[in-house]
């Protein structure tokens, strides 16, 4: 098949590249000369583990980087991937999807050929339909331009082992032939496709990745109760997760959620079904919970050095999660953001996210490595999974005082504390 991708970010690229890899030719489409250049070069413009050798298996054979839209023109299905982030009321900004939308339908005037227009973004119900489709089909100035929506679930850091090993495949289209084009651009891999309506299949992202939110806030809020009477959470929620009707994903317990899907997808469905005259009351305490882990990670630090003032505090981890340069809404920002605001000196560390955080923090130390960041260091909090800090011990006797806080369980390290264990 032909296939256009709209957005070079962490979901079109990524699902370009991998549909390239199973023999389709792709073409993906981004209006950042930057980003268009490096896919060229074969070099990833983002950090995501195995992306680089799959671009330089089809950059140039399978896979081609353009801002150039004219290759919708002969494309089987046109994949829009582009950002949905927050706005300040918590609604979905869908201003990328309108402009993306609205030039698929210019480039498709007077064109015989009509593509599918599938919808991977993460957007609101109703979407698809009332807002995709029109501008389209408007823009094209025809009524034939077909539209599905293909909700994707990949995660940061493990999104080419998600592509090619899904739990399912969800297409949302109400035609058949739709539907079955879609789906064939998956032929090959092994897993169930659900066909849905349109908006189910976007209210299933929004709902799936809120449901996870509300496992890792809900193990939070009991990590906070067991730390009270000194139980170990882990312990209780490797009982609790050994239920299948539970499962043992999602239930560890720590700083809290980030990334760029969670908290802006949790906030626009809670913005969502206000919107319905409903109060979702859970989702609201998920946010809330989530919020005030980092806020009880600062109460921590400073329990244990009531005076931050002057000295130097070790932060490693930036990345909103291991195996990713995405500092999205990461849990570290609001961590450094007190820290900076009590007059402490940071020392930030993480293997590959210190040049995204330095966009966020610029005044603050980045470090080459984890001893270099703890040397002379009253203090060290973890905010990030890297399986590299499990292996941290006597760098931290490179430290002028041993505080040492945990906002993932990751290290060996016996004098250590966690946030919430």
């Amino acid at each position: 098949m032909k296939i256009a991708v709209i957005g070079a970010g962490y979901v079109g690229l990524v699902t370009g590249a991998c549909i390239s890899e199973m023999g389709h030719t792709v073409h993906v489409i981004d209006c950042d000369p930057d980003k268009i250049a490096a896919i060229k070069a074969g070099n990833p413009p983002i950090y995501e583990k195995g992306l680089d050798e799959l671009l330089q298996r089809n950059v140039g054979r399978s896979l081609f980087a353009t801002s150039d839209y004219d290759t919708v023109r002969d494309s089987d299905l046109v994949f829009i991937c582009v950002g949905t982030p927050c706005r300040d009321d918590g609604c979905a900004d869908l201003s990328m999807v309108r402009a993306a939308s609205q030039s698929i339908g210019k480039i498709l005037t007077g064109c015989n050929h009509a593509p599918v227009v599938v919808v991977k973004s993460t957007v609101p119900p109703g979407t698809t339909e009332c807002v995709v489709r029109p501008l389209v089909q408007d823009a094209a100035g025809r009524s034939d331009i077909p539209c599905a929506m293909n909700p994707e679930f990949l995660r940061e850091g493990r999104a080419i082992r998600d592509f090619f090993h899904p739990d399912r495949i969800v297409i949302g289209s109400s035609d058949i032939a739709c539907f079955d084009a879609v789906a064939s651009a998956y032929q090959g891999i092994d897993a169930p496709v659900i066909r849905t309506s349109v908006p189910a299949a976007e209210m299933i992202k929004y709902v799936s990745n809120a449901f996870l939110a509300t496992k890792i806030s809900f193990s939070n809020e009991i990590g906070n109760i067991c730390k009270r009477i000194g139980i170990d959470v882990y312990e209780v929620m490797k009982g609790v997760g050994m239920d299948t009707r539970i499962s043992p994903h999602f239930l560890d317990a720590g700083v809290g959620f980030g990334g760029s899907c969670f908290p802006k997808d949790v906030t626009a469905l809670i913005t969502f079904a206000d919107s319905l005259g409903e109060d979702p009351l859970i989702l609201k305490a998920v946010i809330k919970v989530n919020e005030n882990q980092a806020v009880r990670m600062l109460t921590l630090l400073k329990s244990r050095l009531p005076m931050i003032r002057g000295k130097k505090i070790a932060v490693l981890g930036l990345a909103f999660k291991d195996n990713t340069d995405d500092v999205r809404d990461s849990r570290a920002i609001p961590v450094i953001a007190g820290l900076v605001k009590e007059g402490a000196l940071v020392a930030a560390f993480d293997p590959v996210a210190n040049a995204a955080m330095a966009k966020i923090f610029p005044d603050i130390c980045y470090c080459s490595s984890a001893a270099e960041a703890l040397t002379g260091a009253e203090a060290c909090l973890v905010m990030t999974e890297w399986p590299e800090f499990s292996r941290l011990e006597k760098e931290f006797d490179l430290m002028n005082s041993r505080v040492v806080i945990e906002g993932r369980r990751i290290l060996s390290y016996r004098d250590r504390e966690g946030v919430c264990w």
